[in-house]
């Protein structure tokens, strides 16, 4: 849940935000109604700053688990039939 406020309801009611972030709710401070900063509890900071990483890093990761996927392969000529029309289709000329 997002709960909204203005940066001057925010300085006077820090307090109050920070046990609400605390809680599991993300608070929004708004500068003339446009979002300018988040506050969220620091479980949730490490979480979100934990999962950064670039596509190669979690291919990697991935890959490193050493998954199996050869019981769940499926052919292309199984998935993929019925799927293309095999008539010759429509005449055409230059």
């Amino acid at each position: 849940m997002v709960k909204k406020y203005s940066i001057a309801e925010a300085r006077d009611n820090f307090t109050n935000l920070v046990h609400e972030a605390e809680g599991g709710t993300t608070v929004e401070l708004t500068r003339r109604g446009k979002p300018v900063a988040v506050l969220v509890a620091r479980e949730e900071y490490d979480r979100l700053a934990r999962g950064r990483s670039d596509f190669w890093e979690a291919y990697q990761g991935f890959l490193r688990r050493n998954p199996d996927f050869s019981e769940d392969a499926i052919e292309p000529e199984d998935w993929l039939r019925g799927v293309r029309d095999t008539s010759p289709g429509r005449e055409f000329s230059w």
